[in-house]
Formats: C-alpha cells, sequence, structure tokens
C-alpha cells in the first residue's frame, strides 16, 4: 500500500500566503466601499437639500477646495508652509513628550518611594484642561511656536508615562530577581530587563499619542498662532467655510496615518526580537 502523503509545507506556506492577500483585498475592499457609501451619501444629501452644505460642506466642494489651498494657497502663506509649521510643532512636541513619558515612567514604577510622593501631583496636573493650559503658554511665551510644542508635549506625556509606568510594574519579579543573584546592578537591570519588558506598552502608547501631539498643536494654533493648520482651521470657520475646514481636517488625517504607519514600522523594528504572541499570529491570516 503506497503511503499517505500529508500536505508539504511549500503548498502550507503558499496557502496561507493565498489566505493573507484574500483578506487584505477584503479589507481594503471594505474600507474603499466605506468611504464610497458615506461619501456617495453625503454628497446626494447636499445636492438633495435634505443636509445643508453652509453647515456640512459637499465632498466635491472639498475636494475644489483642498486644490486650491495647494495652489493658491493662504493668507498666511502657502499651505505646504502651513503643513510644515504644524507637523514641526507636533513632532518636537511628541518626541519631548515621548522622552520624559518614559524617564518619568521608568523612574517611577522602579521607585514605589517616588511613585508615591509624585504621583498625586502628577495626577493634579494631569485634570488640568488642556485649553487652560495651552492659554497659559500663549500668556507666558507668545504666539511663537514654543507653546504649540509645550502643550502637544504635555498631551503625549501623560499617554506614555502611565503606560511606561504601568509596563515597568508588570514585569515579572522572578526575573528581577534572578538578575539580583546574577550580580547585575540597577542600571544593567533597567537596561537588559526593565525597558526591554515594559517596551510593548510603550510603543503601544506612542500609536495613539502622535495623534495627541497633532491635537496639542492645532489647539495652541486655534488659540493663537502666525501659521499652522489650527491657524487655517480657525480662518475657515470664522469665514463660514465649511469645506475648507473639512479639507484641511483631510489633510491632518492623512499625516496621522503616515505617522501610524511609520510608528508601526518602528514597532516591528524594536519588537523583532520577541517571537509573535498566538493572537498576532491570528491576526496576520
Amino acid at each position: 500500500m503506497a503511503p499517505v502523503k500529508g500536505d508539504s509545507p511549500i503548498s502550507a506556506a503558499a496557502a496561507a500566503r493565498s489566505a493573507v492577500r484574500r483578506r487584505t483585498a477584503l479589507v481594503w475592499a471594505g474600507r474603499i466601499g466605506l468611504a464610497a457609501f458615506v461619501l456617495g451619501g453625503w454628497q446626494a444629501f447636499t445636492a438633495w437639500g435634505i443636509v445643508d452644505k453652509f453647515f456640512f460642506g459637499q465632498p466635491s466642494g472639498i475636494a475644489q477646495r483642498l486644490v486650491d489651498l495647494f495652489r493658491h494657497g493662504t493668507e498666511f502663506g502657502s499651505f505646504y508652509a502651513n503643513i510644515w509649521t504644524t507637523i514641526q510643532e507636533a513632532l518636537a512636541g511628541f518626541a519631548l513628550g515621548a522622552v520624559t513619558g518614559v524617564v518619568f515612567g521608568v523612574a517611577l514604577g522602579q521607585s514605589r518611594f517616588l511613585a508615591d510622593v509624585l504621583g498625586p501631583y502628577i495626577k493634579m496636573v494631569n485634570a488640568i484642561p488642556r485649553i487652560v493650559l495651552g492659554s497659559i503658554f500663549i500668556v507666558a511665551f507668545g504666539i511663537g511656536v514654543l507653546p504649540k510644542i509645550l502643550l502637544a508635549a504635555v498631551l503625549v506625556f501623560f499617554i506614555v508615562f502611565f503606560n511606561a509606568f504601568q509596563g515597568v510594574r508588570e514585569v515579572d519579579r522572578n526575573i528581577l530577581a534572578n538578575t539580583k543573584v546574577l550580580g547585575a546592578s540597577q542600571l544593567q537591570t533597567i537596561r537588559h530587563v526593565t525597558v526591554p519588558s515594559a517596551l510593548t506598552w510603550i510603543i503601544a502608547s506612542l500609536h495613539s499619542a502622535f495623534g495627541f501631539a497633532i491635537v496639542g498643536a492645532l489647539v495652541g494654533e486655534v488659540l493663537g498662532a502666525q501659521s499652522g493648520l489650527g491657524l487655517v482651521i480657525k480662518t475657515a470657520q470664522n469665514n463660514f467655510d465649511p469645506n475648507g475646514v473639512f479639507a484641511t481636517m483631510l489633510v491632518i488625517s492623512v499625516i496621522v496615518l503616515g505617522a501610524e504607519w511609520l510608528i508601526g514600522k518602528l514597532e516591528h523594528w524594536l519588537l523583532s526580537w520577541r517571537p509573535p504572541a498566538p493572537s498576532e499570529a491570528a491576526n496576520t491570516i
């Protein structure tokens, strides 16, 4: 009797790749279909007068306004320059907030004494409305880029801090005890055990942190600025130009999605040493 042959590893891998391609195609079809449904309904309702385009704009008008912004710019300079201003403020605030959030999160996660002393003050500052902080920063530092950077940094700091703090607290205590037995210093323990173990928590916070950095920069620009997308939105609102508001919001969304993609690549690179969890493996199919 001839032996029964099972599926070869090559055919199994090919089937897995085919499943991934099918799932990717379905995901993109769903995304495009949803966007087409929403935009088509929006356009139709405004054209039929069911929805007032004076208040809610119109997709065709938004597209035309977007072309005008890129071609002719704004009264505050070219649209590209305003985009770059907001990106610079958000990037600087993101970097400042992320670094300080990781440092404070790891430090307080390592030291219960520091956590008990500084914890109430951190929670008090976190409870202050961000628009109030933005106003304080503008009064103190003027309408330049610094208040926007600081406001973006504050928003990013708390997101990263709480994740880093919790990530450090979740480190396996048995591993920490073993490193002490092996004679590792506290700095070596932080570098080789604590931070790598908490890295998943930290990277997870960065995915949403850049969006908050953009929000911080925009809020600061709305409160007072000489350029930036927040100022473009504020001017469009004052001029009763909903198409201009939505066109600028679309550009902001593209920027955030691009940053999210880059952070995903960074996460893949930083966590390449870690074997994928079962849930992650399932999500790739």
